[in-house]
């Protein structure tokens, strides 16, 4: 009823309060989930960002990030989309990292124009890795033979049942060089101006929000709700955005959550995805 009355009132008599939707950004970045685990991507959070930044009346967007990286291209895409909208609405975004912004996710955070986190956030690791297991005498002790048919005798490089090549390691290094720049480039134009002269930076380590300040790799240590509050005052209102889910409550596509569908035969694989998540995580002491 409150509510109501207030918006009968005319707008020059209204004490209207400034609204800043949120949008969380958290998990780790990979196109597709699995049965264990949900995943980060531009198909799960986008309908989320057009809604907040369609918010007229909103100054700014605010972004949570917590996110210890994953896909590089789905990291940039998220990105892309959060620049082209906040370009598009004439918004600010104010990026908060959470317990990690590290790899693709400190990639996800460049899209702010300023990027705040805790003294004890993890921010950094602008670096590319690729990780797998090889199994090349595991076929003969267990008394089974692999049969691979190729066209192009590229076709099967770096497979794991088979002894590693030095051109094929030589080969994979080459591909993540070439993203490796790419993400350095970003973070140059990003943070232009912002960014200390140490070339660790973009050596892959990682840092405390503390540490990462003094590297110009963030704009200041804080909290949302109070940062949010010195900017807009103290009756900001904070709406989280989310993205809508279906009539059984799942989310909209984009958030793959598996399901009971194939269950025992993804198992295994979503097994090995659940640790591999796992050990993104604890990288970073998570």
């Amino acid at each position: 009823m409150v509510g109501f009355l207030r918006r009968m009132l005319p707008k020059r008599f209204r004490k209207e309060r400034v609204i800043v939707p949120v949008v969380r950004l958290s998990g780790v970045i990979s196109s597709g989930g699995g049965p264990l685990r949900q995943s980060l991507n531009l198909a799960g959070v986008s309908q989320a960002l057009e809604k907040a930044f369609e918010i007229k009346a909103a100054p700014a967007v605010a972004i949570v990030v917590n996110s210890p990286g994953g896909s590089p291209v789905q990291s940039r895409m998220i990105y892309n989309r959060i620049r082209d909208l906040a370009a598009e609405k004439k918004k600010k975004v104010l990026v908060f990292v959470e317990d990690v912004a590290a790899s693709g996710g400190y990639m996800i955070a460049l899209a702010g124009d300023e990027i705040i986190a805790d003294a004890t956030s993890i921010v950094g690791s602008i670096g590319v890795v690729s990780g797998g297991f090889g199994f090349p005498e595991l076929l003969k002790k267990i008394g089974v033979e692999r049969r691979v048919y190729t066209a192009g005798e590229n076709k099967v490089i770096l497979d794991p049942f088979k002894p590693e090549k030095e051109k094929d390691i030589e080969y994979l290094k080459s591909l993540q060089l070439e993203i490796h720049k790419v993400f350095i480039d970003m973070v140059r134009e990003r943070r232009a101006g912002k960014l200390t002269s140490d070339e660790t930076v973009f050596s892959g380590l990682f840092w405390t929000g503390g540490r990462g300040l003094e590297l110009g790799l963030i704009d200041g240590l804080g909290d949302m709700r109070q940062e949010l509050r010195k900017r807009f005052g103290d009756k900001v209102k904070l709406t989280l955005v989310t993205t809508p889910r279906s009539l059984f409550g799942r989310k909209a596509p984009g958030i793959s959550l598996g399901g009971m569908d194939g269950l025992g035969a993804g198992l295994a694989s979503g097994l090995a995805e659940a640790a591999e998540e796992k050990a993104l995580w604890g990288r970073y002491g998570l």
